[in-house]
């Protein structure tokens, strides 16, 4: 299949705690297993087959370093979802979309993920069900959607098959301050929905659906098998979990 990517790495600057943390500028820099962690990412989506690889960010040393690797730089907007919209209007679909806080990202992980898109989605989000996750990490601690088909946490990558996934992302501009409320987010679906999701009954195919449906977007989810999937980088305790996890993949 042929796709091109857009790899998110905005940054807060001086004012972003965990790459104060690591005294590194920018957190796409933080190193594992001596490389910036935004070069893992980049290495996997290229091996995974893109042809473009663009690299959102506003910051100097980050684009310098997504030149070094062989990929465009663009602008980064106010958010992630900013930033998406506008790779999407530079690099068409379709695309994929992922993040440089990523550094177990792995070739096989994107592959399965767009060989399980549905024929039919304009857009898809990889998620990872919390079995499946503590399976792989059981000390990890994600942030999970819970439905009535178990407990689920993204996997920061997304695929926009058609240019009707433009719809999906205006929805999530909108919603993005509320991405670790996930009722927030339901209650836009209606009450029937928002009460089905806060007794337990609703579905998140069922949601999922309902917001693509909202936006004229035929959305789908896809449940990855690698609980690693949903593992990134947002504090101290990742970073030492995902070095363990990556010293362990390369003795096992």
């Amino acid at each position: 299949m042929r796709f091109d990517a857009v790899i998110l790495a905005g940054s807060r600057g001086p004012q972003d705690a965990l790459a104060h943390h690591a005294g590194v500028s920018d957190k796409a820099l933080i190193s594992f297993e001596g490389r910036p962690m935004l070069a893992h990412v980049i290495a996997a989506v290229r091996s995974a087959g893109a042809g473009r690889i663009a690299v959102s960010s506003n910051s100097a040393p980050v684009r310098a370093l997504a030149q070094q690797c062989g990929a465009e730089v663009l602008d980064a907007a106010a958010g992630p979802s900013g930033s998406a919209a506008a790779a999407l209007d530079h690099l068409g679909t379709p695309l994929l979309v992922a993040t440089a806080d990523h550094p177990l990202l792995q070739r096989e992980w994107i592959t399965q993920f767009l060989a399980a898109c549905p024929a039919y989605a304009d857009i898809a989000a990889l998620l990872a069900e919390r079995s499946v996750v503590e399976a792989a990490a059981p000390e990890t601690r994600r942030t999970y959607l819970r439905f009535a088909d178990g407990d689920w946490s993204g996997c920061n990558l997304f695929f926009c098959a058609t240019p009707a996934a433009r719809g999906a992302i205006d929805l999530w501009r909108s919603i993005e301050a509320d991405r670790k409320r996930p009722w927030r987010i339901v209650r836009r679906l209606g009450p029937r929905m928002l009460l089905g999701y806060l007794t337990g009954r609703l579905a998140l195919a069922t949601a999922v659906r309902r917001l693509g449906a909202l936006t004229g977007a035929r959305a789908a989810i896809v449940a990855s098998p690698f609980g690693e999937a949903a593992i990134d980088v947002d504090k101290p305790a990742d970073i030492a979990l995902v070095r363990d996890l990556l010293a362990a993949r390369r003795t096992g």
